[in-house]
């Protein structure tokens, strides 16, 4: 890229041919649109309705229901054909509208940031689309506005630039128009307007230097494509888990089929018999019921101001082990306060106190009382008259600062004091003022008095105190000695070293307006200023950490300053934990062993660059870990893509840091995030308890049809009966399993490792042990029906059906965490799963009864003895795997 920010403005106007009076022409605007293209970044495909569809197709298990219909079709079981594809069309109606209704959310938010520019073309200012401006065009802004291109700037007045949301730095930028040396920082080209940033005071014009993905802004969104975005924990674990149940079930099916035409059984029999077998393997309930537990997580989430936008990402939040945080606007406030004032013999700290708008007090030190008030009126007088911040009142009737946040600072802290700017510039009018000067640090004004002019100046303390000839003490002013200097630079560096941001303030009367205001000043004093950590943000972090997460602040602000502020909210403990320079961190694969655990064990980065972020995320997911990143900044958005779940901030987000984020917290609060985490662990431990009940019922009608094929028995239960049993008996219980509130304490247990299957083997154990109990009395069911009450093999069918049926109703109640009692537990409390238990009774009753139904599912109403046999033969497995359950042979 050319260096245009060395060059002069006489050369860059050179460079693109234009007359900063008159600006480009129409045609020649035209033209440069059509070379260069319009000024946006790529576009972000929008996912057609179409594109959500064929996701849902790409399921595993819905794969298989398709291959089980078509040979359905192909034995002319026309009726069993279309009902397992009248089950496929509910899943992806379900998966399809809620995944819409997130897709389109996130759509209907980047329409919301289209803007406008204000250009000169053919010598007069006109109002264009952001997207129309081009190369060469005289882009003016005002406080207020929004950069649209980057721009090198040939006019500014008083103008400040908040880069935050680019860089990482908390404070304005002041501009000018001067050429800045070539090997500078992003954040040091001064003469120069970033686009997506924004002006905070003043006003200016330059030429527009690049647009669209040409811009530093564009530069980052590339970095945001390029970032690989992370299958999230749970998608991993339910594709392995899909693909483990095709290889399965096509095994046993295969080798079913495979004996019985060896034992010489009928072809055509054995073929039936292993689409029954597919269709009993096969948790069809799987994709409904874990769409609807998540989404009701989402919806869970939209009450608490968190916005997601894909539904595996509340689950993801469940199994982080690490949040790295941007801090600017994230765990502070992103607004500058006065917190400590230093004179001569004397400090003193001022804290908000929450609901109380006046500042306290402590540490006040050897001054009497009468001393700190005069030293606090002079250094207040100073920092109202050399101020070009203002309070003004927003369309809500609030106040609100405006300008440089130092400046606005001194304002809050004056307006809460009973200082009056406005009696007080009427007293002492503003006659000149020193603009502030990068090179000297300071700012100064002149205001009338009677007795000739007011001298205020304010600036960096080393630059005040160079140029202090007197102090200010309660005796009155005396000489500033050397011993003085070294006293008070050594209180600026211990407040630098504590985070703060110090200002000096001093005066000095003249009846000369054009004399040198940096002479023969008198030194008042130092004020401290920090933008603080937001409310509860301390309790959030320490829940985090309670919870086995750790908390990263990743940030471009000065390392000082980021120590402080993860001292202050609880990050680190130790007031030496160390702070890694962005100079330290390299790409992973030049890094060192001795580096990376360096850098692994860190909780705090600063002068981070939006690639750094990329290697920091890398670095810690090659560890395994399951990284979240929270942001709200440009600068945060390829971070946020890259990580396992991204979090962007929504009140102060940026555009493009929402379009890359998994998740937006509507109300800015990193609070949010702890309530997000404790909500994914809720729908993971709900998602393993109504996998384990789905599979258990499904194995045990497997193990039902294998072992009554391979003993010679009759079909215990048909395609269909195992069909409804599948869609409608097991689905109900477990949707109850999957919305259950869950352990109020599971924010106290570590998060679980991120190569933690969704059932574990102790949990596989369990899926076979109910497994085996369901079959074992539906079998048993059969025969005693054949053999014990002689029933014909239609009724026999029919009591085996209606035990399975039951025996997997009933088997809900397994789902209880061992730990707790067979009467008051977590699935008993549920009120759920008795609406689930009443339906299902109610559902497997009009199986029997309802003509139509019991027609279809070919099931005959069994006698008196057959009721007793099916009630006592279902709940079995229910006292056996409760009392296993006590014996903690099996678990949830």
């Amino acid at each position: 890229m050319n260096k245009y920010w060395t060059q002069s403005k006489g050369d860059i106007l050179k460079k693109f041919d234009v007359d900063p009076q008159k600006g480009l022409s129409l045609s020649e605007a035209k033209k440069r649109l059509h070379q260069k293209g319009p000024n946006r970044l790529r576009a972000v495909k929008e996912k057609s309705s179409w594109t959500l569809l064929v996701n849902q197709l790409k399921n595993l298990i819905i794969i298989l229901l398709f291959v089980a219909s078509g040979m359905s079709f192909l034995l002319g079981e026309w009726i069993q054909g279309v009902a397992i594809c009248v089950a496929i069309v509910i899943f992806i109606v379900i998966g399809f509208l809620t995944e819409l209704r997130a897709v389109r959310s996130m759509e209907s938010l980047r329409r919301m940031g289209r803007v406008t520019a204000k250009v000169r073309r053919e010598g007069g200012v006109k109002k264009i689309s952001a997207q129309q401006v081009v190369p060469g065009d005289i882009l003016i802004v005002e406080g207020g506005d929004i950069v649209t291109a980057d721009t090198r700037l040939t006019q500014a007045s008083k103008l400040q630039v908040d880069e935050s949301a680019l860089t990482g730095e908390s404070f304005p930028v002041k501009k000018h128009t001067q050429p800045v040396k070539e090997k500078v920082t992003l954040g040091e080209r001064d003469n120069t307007l970033f686009k997506g940033t924004a002006v905070s005071q003043g006003s200016g014009e330059g030429v527009v230097v690049a647009t669209g993905m040409h811009t530093e802004l564009g530069h980052i969104s590339s970095l945001v494509e390029e970032a690989e975005e992370e299958i999230t924990p749970l998608e991993k674990r339910l594709n392995q888990l899909g693909q483990r149940l095709i290889w399965l079930t096509l095994m046993i099916a295969a080798l079913v089929a495979a004996v019985g035409i060896v034992a010489g059984k009928e072809i055509y029999l054995m073929i039936e018999t292993s689409i029954v077998l597919a269709v009993a393997a096969i948790p069809e309930g799987l994709p409904i019921v874990a769409t609807i537990a998540l989404a009701r997580g989402v919806w869970r989430m939209a009450r608490r101001n968190a916005l997601v936008n894909r539904l595996s990402s509340v689950e993801t939040l469940g199994s982080t082990n690490i949040i790295c945080t941007d801090k600017t606007g994230t765990l502070t406030e992103n607004q500058m306060t006065a917190t400590q004032v230093v004179w001569d013999n004397g400090e003193i700290s001022l804290k908000k106190n929450e609901g109380d708008s006046e500042p306290s007090s402590s540490m006040e030190k050897n001054s009497s009382p009468g001393f700190w008030n005069k030293i606090w009126e002079e250094i207040m007088t100073v920092g109202l008259l050399c101020n070009n911040a203002s309070l003004q009142r927003n369309k809500q009737g609030e106040i609100q600062a405006v300008g440089e946040p130092l400046e606005a600072a001194l304002l809050w802290t004056a307006e809460k004091g009973g200082y009056e700017r406005y009696r007080l510039v009427q007293s002492m009018p503003e006659a000149r003022e020193e603009s502030f000067d990068p090179d000297v640090k300071m700012m100064a004004t002149y205001n009338e008095r009677d007795d000739g002019y007011y001298v205020a100046v304010k600036g960096a303390p080393e630059s005040v105190l160079n140029v202090s000839q007197r102090v200010l003490t309660e005796e009155g002013e005396r000489n500033f000695s050397h011993e003085d200097f070294d006293r008070w630079q050594r209180r600026n560096e211990q407040m630098t070293r504590e985070g703060l941001r110090v200002l000096a303030f001093a005066r000095k009367n003249t009846a000369d307006i054009n004399s040198n205001p940096y002479e023969n000043l008198t030194l008042l004093g130092l004020i401290g200023f920090l933008d603080p950590p937001r409310q509860k943000v301390s309790d959030s972090v320490e829940k985090c950490l309670e919870a086995g997460i750790q908390v990263i602040m990743v940030t471009g602000d000065h390392p000082l300053t980021a120590h402080n502020i993860a001292l202050k909210i609880g990050i680190v403990k130790n007031e030496k934990a160390e702070v890694i320079h962005s100079r330290d961190i390299k790409s992973t694969p030049d890094l060192t062993n001795g580096q990376r655990k360096r850098i692994l064990g860190a909780s705090i980065f600063a002068r981070v660059s939006p690639k750094q972020k990329l290697d920091l995320i890398q670095l810690h997911q090659e560890e395994e870990a399951v990284v979240a990143m929270t942001g709200d900044g440009v600068n945060d958005a390829p971070a946020l893509k890259k990580a396992d779940i991204g979090v962007a901030m929504g009140g102060r987000g940026t555009q493009v840091a929402q379009e890359a984020a998994d998740m937006i917290l509507q109300d800015d609060a990193f609070s949010t995030i702890v309530s997000a985490v404790a909500q994914g662990r809720v729908i993971f431990h709900n998602i393993r308890k109504f996998m384990l009940y789905l599979l258990s019922c499904n194995l045990g009608a497997l193990l039902t049809v294998g072992i009554a094929s391979g003993v010679n028995l009759p079909l215990p239960v048909l395609p269909l009966q195992i069909l409804f049993l599948n869609l409608v008996t097991d689905v109900f219980p477990a949707l109850a399993l999957g919305v259950g509130e869950g352990d109020p304490h599971i924010m106290e247990n570590p998060p679980r490792g991120s190569k933690e299957p969704i059932l574990t083997q102790m949990h596989w154990v369990s899926v076979g042990v109910h497994g085996i109990l369901i079959a074992l009395a539906a079998l048993g069911g059969l025969v005693w029906s054949l053999q014990g009450f002689h029933m014909g093999k239609e009724e026999a069918v029919t009591v085996s059906f209606l035990i399975l049926g039951f025996a997997r109703v009933w088997n809900v109640l397994n789902m209880r965490n061992g730990n707790l009692g067979w009467i008051q537990n977590d699935v008993t409390k549920n009120p759920y799963i008795w609406g689930a238990l009443a339906l299902c009774v109610g559902l497997l009753l009009s199986a029997v009864y309802l003509p139509v139904l019991s027609e279809v599912l070919s099931v005959e109403v069994p006698g008196a003895a057959g009721w007793g046999l099916i009630l006592g033969m279902s709940l079995i497995p229910l006292v056996v795997g409760q009392s296993l359950k006590s014996l903690k042979w099996v678990q949830p």
